[in-house]
């Protein structure tokens, strides 16, 4: 069965991960993760991860790749004990040192090798599995020709990332943004210095600016579009490839969600009935309601098409999140929402739904926790109720 492996970056992105559909969820502690800046999670709130993910019957992998120092190895042999202990299912390692201390020191958790260890030949798979590895990671910059040789040739799990936000440096392991700021994004501290704008100038032509398709405020030279191979789910799930993996621990619920929700579909309708799969639209048009940047198949097919952006660094979306269903009352038909967005009287919105259909209706009411009637919810996190037109399951969306 293949898995469909999800990001979460805190509690309620592993909730939304889960509750949407995904088989597992890769999570980081305060250290060794690759996203220093993300939310993370404490050793107590793992524990309350691995608790609530096994209670689902679902697995949960918590990501130590990071390129460690001397320095880190201390602190990395206490948190090996601590994540082995604590009912983690896997780990995922880049750096050898790092795997070999991991396997030297727990008993119960499957060593993953994290994509930034740069396999891409089934040689350096078989190493890895030699060594005790049960999963790889490949690299991104494979193609679908090239993943299945090494499936041939390999007889580690293989995971693959099918969806989500690319670095123009090879496998991630970039120094652009140590070199410019001191925030090595080896050590999980990236300030997407490629996202920046740049303008093109010669050393011996100073302020003597050089066309690059940019826009008056500089060129996004290095700014790679997002990784999306939805539109070829039936060849991955041909390949053999074990687990199919989303980036985004840094997202957003709204992204998690509605990421995981699409790919859960597609998956099952290929699986129920492979000879008659198609892509269908309404699973594209739910990716394009997600805050992304233009889509790409990366190096997964080589068809020529540029794989950056040139005139922008900013995502776009077509939908907005507004909120959390926390609760539904059947007998009263209301939601209980938890605003993450501002909304109001007589504006349309949908709710987008874990399992059952998106449906739309306007507001026509609402009322705050205290049960007075109010027309708009402007404050973060506050909690509102609405009349509802139907059901409306827990942990749905509200969007605009």
């Amino acid at each position: 069965m293949i898995e469909l492996l999800a990001p979460a970056g805190n509690f309620e992105k592993l909730q939304a991960a889960l509750t949407y559909g995904a088989d597992a969820v890769y999570i980081g502690g305060k250290n060794f993760s690759l996203r220093a800046y993300g939310d993370n999670f404490s050793e107590s709130e793992i524990f309350d991860a691995v608790k609530f993910t096994h209670e689902l019957g679902k697995k949960i992998y918590v990501a130590t790749n990071v390129f460690a120092h001397n320095a880190d190895l201390d602190e990395l042999e206490k948190y090996f004990k601590f994540l082995d202990g604590a009912g983690v299912d896997a780990v995922l390692i880049s750096d050898l040192g790092v795997f070999s201390l991991a396997k030297s020191l727990t008993k119960n958790l499957e060593l993953h090798v994290s994509t930034q260890a740069n396999v891409t030949n089934y040689r350096t798979a078989n190493f890895f599995h030699e060594m005790g590895a049960s999963r790889i990671v490949l690299a991104r910059e494979l193609t679908l020709e090239e993943i299945l040789e090494i499936k041939k040739n390999c007889a580690a799990e293989l995971e693959i990332f099918v969806h989500g936000a690319m670095c123009i440096s090879y496998s991630g392991r970039c120094y652009l943004s140590h070199y410019l700021t001191g925030r090595d994004g080896n050590q999980g501290a990236c300030t997407h210095s490629c996202r920046w704008k740049y303008s093109l100038m010669e050393e011996k032509r100073p302020n003597e600016f050089f066309e690059v398709d940019e826009d008056s405020r500089g060129a996004y030279i290095m700014n790679s579009k997002d990784l999306c191979l939805l539109p070829h789910l039936d060849k991955i799930i041909e390949s053999g490839v074990a687990s199919l993996k989303i980036e985004g621990r840094m997202k957003s619920v709204n992204y998690v969600a509605g990421v995981v929700k699409v790919y859960r579909a597609a998956i099952d309708s290929y699986l129920n009935n492979p000879q008659n799969f198609t892509i269908r639209s309404e699973w594209l048009e739910e990716l394009d309601k997600v805050a992304h940047r233009p889509y790409t198949t990366g190096f997964f097919i080589s068809d020529g098409a540029p794989t950056e952006i040139y005139d922008t660094s900013k995502p776009k979306r077509s939908s907005n999140f507004l909120g959390i269903v926390r609760d539904f009352d059947a007998e009263k038909m209301v939601a209980t929402i938890e605003q993450r967005g501002k909304f109001e009287v007589n504006q349309e919105v949908e709710f987008f739904q874990p399992h059952g259909k998106t449906f739309k209706q306007k507001i026509s009411e609402m009322y705050d926790s205290e049960g007075a009637e109010i027309t708009a919810a402007p404050h973060a996190q506050q909690i509102v109720k609405i009349p509802v037109i139907q059901e409306v399951e827990i942990f749905s969306l509200m969007r605009c």
